[in-house]
C-alpha cells in the first residue's frame, strides 16, 4: 500500500519566517554584552580557557556562568572569525530553532491553528526578541528546555523511559546554560510524567528516581570537575566568594536570586550593581512599578507624573517609583515584590501581555475537565504549560534580584497555553450559543484588550493608543458576540482572526524596537524608544534623566557632583549603555589610545599589561588588543580573587606591574589587595597617560609597581 504524503506545513514556514526576520535582521550591526564576547576571544585561545570559560587570555577568572552556551559562541566565532555577529548568531538561531520546536509540540496535540497561534506568539513576545539578538545565554537555555519537554512527550507517547533519561539529560545540559534557572521547568517534566505515562505508580515513582540521579549527574558534572581540579591550576572562580562553583551555583545564581541578597556586595557596603561608568554605587534604590498607576511618588519625595515630561526634553516617559529595599529589585526595574508585580509598569510589557486571555483559557479548561470527569491527553499536554508557567510566575513575583530579560522564560507557556485556550474557547464558543461557556471568547477578547490598554497607559503612550485599544477591545467584544453559535461560521473566522491581529499589535509595536538594534545588550529591556512616544525603552537623554531620578538626584545632566563617589556620564557612556557599543555593531568603541600608548611602551613582557578592579575596565583594552587584564575583582570587583599576599607574588614575579584604581570602587570585600597597591606601589603623573591635567583623572588613579 502506498504511503500517503503530507502536505507541506506553509503555516510552520510563515511563523519561522516571521521569528527570522524579528530575530536575524540588521543582526551583524547589533552590539554585543561586552562581558562574554571577552571571553569568548579569551576561550579561543586555548583549551584551558576554552574549558573553564575563562574571562582574560591568561586564564586568571571566569565569567559568572557555566560554559556550554560559550562554547556555542566559541565554534561560531571559530567559524565566522570574531566578531559582534558570531556571537550574536548562535542565540538569535536558537531563537528561530525555539519558535519552531514549540510549533511542532503544540501540533502533535492541539493541531495546525494552536501550533500557529503558540508560535507567533512566542516569536513576537517582546522580552524574547530582546534577549536571543544579545550574546547572554537565555536563548539557548530556552532551545535546550523545549528540546528537553519534546523528549519528554515521546517518552509519554511512546511508553519508553529512555526518552525521559534523554529530557533530563537535556535538563542537565540547561543546568550547565545557566545554572539553577533550567531547574524551573523539572515541575512541569515530572507533572506530566507523573500524570500521563501509562504504567503503574511504582514504576513512575522508579522511572522518576533514575531520572533524578541522571539529572544530579549531568548537572553536576562539569562542577564537579572544576571542583578537582586544584585553585593553583585553573582560573579563579568569578562571582564566587569560596573560589567554588557550587557556591556560584546556589548561591549567587541560585538562592540569592530568589532573596535578593548578593553577599559579597552587601558586605561591601553596597548591592552588585550594573556598571555605571565603571564604578559601583552604594545605593540599593530601586525602580518599581505601581500596578494601574501613572504617577506616584519617589522615595526622596519627588513627584512621578506626566508632567514631569518638560524636564526630559518633552518626553512623556513614565518615571518609576523608588524604594529602599533594595531586596525588592534592586536597580533593575523589576518592581516590587507581590501578587502583582507581572502586571506592574515595570514587567508587564516585556511578557504579560496575553496572560489575562490564558486564565479564560484556564476556566475553560477547568470547564471541559468537569464535564468528562478525565483529562484527556489534551488537558495533560495544558498542565505541562501550566505547571512551566505558574512557578515561574511565582517565583519572578517574589524574587529579589533578577533582570527584567530573565522573563524570557516563561515564553513558550506564554505561547503554548494561549495556543490552547484559543482552541478550547473556540470549541464553546462555535458550539454552544445558548451556554454561558460562548462568552468566554469574547470576554477573553475584551479583558485582554483593556489589560493591553493599561499597558499602554502604565508606559505613558499618547492617549489615542490608549482609546484605540479600548476601542478594539469593545469593537471585537460587540462582533464576536453577535456570531456566537453554529450558523454563522464564516463570519466567525474572520472575527476570531482579526481578533488575533488586534490581541497583537501592542506586542509587536514594543518588539520591533529590538530588532532595530534599539536595546540594551547588556541588560536588553524590550519596548519603543523615547522617538517612538517613550516607554520602557526611552533614548540616551531620557535614559539619563531615569537614572538621575533612580539615584536620588545623583545624576545632573548626565554628570554626577564632585563628593557623590560616583564618575560622570559621558553621552556616549549613557548611550552605550542603553543601545550598546556607540559604534552601533563594533567591538566595544574606544580604547584609552594614550594609556594603552602609555602601557605598551614601558611593557617589559608582564603576563597581564594591567590590573583593574572590576571586569567592565577591561573591555575595551582586550576586545581592541591581544593583551590580557586582570579583573582583580571579577565583574564587579567584589570576588576576593586576590589578596595582598597573592597580589605581592604576582607582582615580583614580574606577572602584573600597573593597576588602575578607581576612587569609587573600593575592591569590594577584599580591601588588603587595595591597601597593598596604595601602599606598595607609586602612582604615575595623569598627564603621561591620561588626557586629564590632574593626579585623579576621572576619577581613576594609575599605580605602578617598581619593586
Amino acid at each position: 500500500m502506498k504511503k500517503k504524503t503530507g502536505h507541506f506545513d506553509f503555516l510552520l514556514l510563515g511563523v519561522v519566517a516571521l521569528s527570522a526576520f524579528l530575530n536575524l535582521y540588521l543582526l551583524n550591526h547589533a552590539s554585543s554584552n561586552e562581558y562574554y564576547t571577552v571571553a569568548v576571544k579569551s576561550m579561543m585561545k586555548n583549551f584551558h580557557n576554552f574549558f573553564f570559560a575563562s574571562f582574560d587570555p591568561a586564564g586568571f577568572i571566569t565569567v559568572d556562568k557555566p560554559p556550554v552556551a560559550l562554547w556555542i559562541q566559541v565554534l561560531s566565532a571559530k567559524i565566522f572569525g570574531l566578531s559582534n555577529f558570531s556571537v550574536l548568531f548562535p542565540e538569535a538561531l536558537a531563537g528561530v530553532a525555539s519558535v519552531a520546536l514549540l510549533y511542532v509540540l503544540v501540533k502533535d496535540k492541539f493541531g495546525k491553528t494552536a501550533a500557529f497561534i503558540s508560535g507567533l506568539v512566542l516569536a513576537t513576545t517582546p522580552i524574547f526578541v530582546a534577549i536571543v539578538r544579545t550574546n547572554n545565554v537565555d536563548s539557548i537555555l530556552i532551545f535546550v528546555l523545549l528540546a528537553a519537554a519534546w523528549a519528554l512527550m515521546r517518552a509519554v507517547d511512546k511508553g519508553r523511559m529512555r526518552w525521559l533519561v534523554v529530557s533530563v539529560i537535556l535538563v542537565g545540559v540547561g543546568f550547565n546554560v545557566k545554572m539553577l534557572e533550567a531547574f524551573m521547568v523539572l515541575p512541569a517534566i515530572y507533572l506530566y510524567y507523573w500524570i500521563a505515562m501509562k504504567t503503574t505508580w511504582r514504576k513512575r515513582l522508579l522511572h522518576l528516581t533514575v531520572a533524578t540521579v541522571v539529572l544530579l549527574a549531568v548537572s553536576f558534572s562539569w562542577a564537579t570537575a572544576v571542583e578537582l581540579i586544584p585553585a593553583n591550576d585553573r582560573p579563579y572562580i568569578g562571582s564566587s566568594q569560596t573560589n567554588s562553583v557550587f557556591e556560584l551555583a546556589f548561591g549567587y545564581n541560585g538562592v540569592s536570586r530568589l532573596t535578593g541578597q548578593q553577599g559579597h556586595g552587601n558586605q561591601a557596603g553596597g548591592s552588585r550593581q550594573p556598571d555605571l561608568g565603571g564604578q559601583q554605587t552604594g545605593s540599593d534604590a530601586q525602580r518599581t512599578g505601581t500596578f494601574g498607576s501613572r504617577s506616584g511618588t519617589t522615595a526622596n519625595g519627588s513627584q512621578n507624573s506626566r508632567s514631569q515630561s518638560a524636564q526630559t526634553g518633552g518626553s512623556t516617559d513614565r518615571p518609576a517609583q523608588m524604594a529602599g529595599n533594595g531586596q525588592a529589585g534592586g536597580m533593575f526595574n523589576t518592581g516590587q515584590a507581590g501578587l502583582f508585580r507581572l502586571f506592574s509598569q515595570a514587567l508587564s510589557s516585556q511578557a504579560s501581555w496575553l496572560l489575562p486571555f490564558i486564565l479564560f483559557g484556564i476556566v475553560g479548561l477547568v470547564v471541559s475537565f468537569l464535564r468528562l470527569r478525565k483529562l484527556t491527553r489534551q488537558g495533560q499536554f495544558a498542565v505541562f504549560w501550566l505547571g512551566w508557567l505558574i512557578p515561574m510566575m511565582a517565583f519572578f513575583s517574589v524574587a529579589g534580584f533578577f533582570h527584567q530579560y530573565y522573563l524570557s522564560i516563561m515564553g513558550p507557556a506564554i505561547g503554548a497555553l494561549t495556543g490552547i485556550a484559543f482552541t478550547v474557547l473556540w470549541k464553546f464558543y462555535r458550539a454552544e450559543r445558548e451556554n454561558w461557556t460562548s462568552w468566554l471568547l469574547p470576554a477573553a477578547l475584551l479583558v485582554t484588550m483593556l489589560f493591553e490598554a493599561l499597558i499602554l497607559y502604565q508606559n505613558s503612550l499618547p492617549n489615542q493608543w490608549i482609546y484605540l485599544a479600548v476601542a478594539g477591545g469593545l469593537i471585537l467584544f460587540a462582533v464576536s458576540a453577535s456570531f456566537r453559535g453554529q450558523d454563522r461560521r464564516s463570519s466567525q473566522v474572520y472575527a476570531a482572526a482579526a481578533g488575533l491581529i488586534i490581541l497583537l499589535v501592542a506586542p509587536i509595536y514594543w518588539t520591533l524596537p529590538s530588532t532595530f538594534n534599539q536595546t540594551n545588550s547588556s541588560i536588553p529591556v524590550a519596548g519603543p524608544s523615547s522617538s517612538q512616544f517613550g516607554g520602557n525603552g526611552g533614548g540616551s537623554a531620557q535614559f539619563a534623566a531615569r537614572q538621575n531620578r533612580e539615584f536620588g538626584g545623583q545624576f545632573q545632566n548626565g554628570e554626577r557632583p564632585a563628593g557623590s563617589g560616583l564618575p560622570a556620564l559621558s553621552a556616549d557612556r549613557v548611550r552605550q549603555m542603553r543601545f550598546g557599543s556607540p559604534q552601533g555593531g563594533g567591538m566595544n568603541g574606544q580604547v584609552d589610545k594614550k594609556l594603552l600608548s602609555y602601557l605598551e611602551k614601558h611593557d617589559k613582557g608582564e603576563k597581564f599589561i594591567l590590573a583593574v578592579q572590576s571586569a567592565q575596565s577591561a573591555y575595551s583594552i582586550m576586545l581592541n588588543t591581544n593583551y590580557a587584564v586582570m579583573a582583580m575583582g571579577g565583574f564587579q570587583g567584589s570576588d576576593p580573587a586576590v589578596d595582598a599576599a597573592k597580589l605581592a607574588k604576582m607582582a615580583r614575579a614580574g606577572e602584573v606591574k600597573y593597576f588602575l584604581i578607581s576612587g569609587g570602587n573600593r575592591m569590594g570585600s577584599n580591601q588588603s589587595a587595595l591597601q597593598w597597591i596604595e601602599k606598595n606601589c607609586s602612582k604615575v603623573p595623569a598627564s603621561e597617560w591620561s588626557s586629564g591635567n590632574s593626579q585623579q583623572a576621572g576619577g581613576q588613579t594609575l599605580y605602578v609597581y617598581k619593586g
